[in-house]
């Protein structure tokens, strides 16, 4: 079986899908692994910074809904062993229409779904808010990976996603693998209280390595392809590497 790992913030501009991307792609390309991302995110970046149109790729939802096969909506990347599940818009509605309006155990399909699929990994990008395909990605999780930035609407936001984490544990079991730092500066002024806050609400799951800011973040997505393949020298490749092997001695 899978371990099936969900990347989660309560808000947007935490590097979140970047995250899945990089974690992804260095586990296939560094560590051998066989990975699906999930792209769960009606916006779609994770899609796109692989390379992907969205108006040209079915998505989860067509599985959920119960009109495609899982397999028929998996596509190989660029990256060797790293596959994609797209998204499409129709993901942001998809729990109100069709056969899940009326399944009370909605939110548990992706779960049966992922589950018997041949991958060491799976990874699940999930939307920037606390709705339907969030609960659902960590209700199929075994591992969910905070991210968050050291700003503080990024932190009140960790406060209300460890509450709902928490509401979720009481019913499936659910670890947080970890908390991982984007856009970080060692010079910050705010540095301690940020860290303080996340360590209060998520005791001891900082990760030591963090993410700094880099541009090459954001040329590698122009291209559809992750920063190893882009820019395999940059700080952000270095850093994602050094969060990769973190999260490998945590599993």
């Amino acid at each position: 079986m899978p371990i099936v790992i969900a990347i989660s913030s309560f808000k947007g501009g935490t590097a979140k899908t970047s995250t899945a991307l990089h974690v992804g792609a260095a586990l296939a390309k560094y560590h051998k692994k066989k990975v699906l991302l999930v792209d769960f995110d009606a916006q779609a970046n994770l899609t796109t910074g692989l390379g992907f149109d969205p108006d040209e790729n079915d998505s989860m939802a067509s599985v959920l809904q119960g009109n495609k096969e899982i397999s028929a909506v998996i596509k190989k990347t660029a990256v060797n062993s790293l596959d994609i599940v797209p998204a499409d818009t129709w993901l942001e509605r998809v729990e109100v229409t069709g056969s899940l309006a009326a399944d009370r155990y909605s939110h548990e399909r992706l779960r049966d779904f992922l589950r018997p699929l041949k991958y060491d990994y799976i990874i699940i990008d999930t939307p920037p808010s606390l709705c339907w395909l969030t609960e659902s990605a960590l209700i199929a999780a075994h591992h969910a990976l905070v991210c968050a930035t050291p700003e503080f609407y990024s932190v009140k936001g960790l406060e209300r996603l460890g509450q709902f984490m928490d509401s979720i544990h009481q019913r499936h079991p659910l670890n947080v693998l970890g908390v991982v730092l984007s856009f970080w500066n060692a010079r910050g002024k705010s540095n301690k209280a940020f860290l303080d806050v996340i360590e209060t609400t998520f005791p001891k799951k900082m990760l030591k390595n963090k993410i700094r800011r880099d541009i090459a973040v954001s040329e590698a997505s122009v291209f559809g392809k992750p920063i190893f393949e882009t820019d395999p020298e940059s700080r952000a490749a270095e850093d994602y590497l050094e969060i990769t092997k973190e999260l490998l001695k945590r599993l």
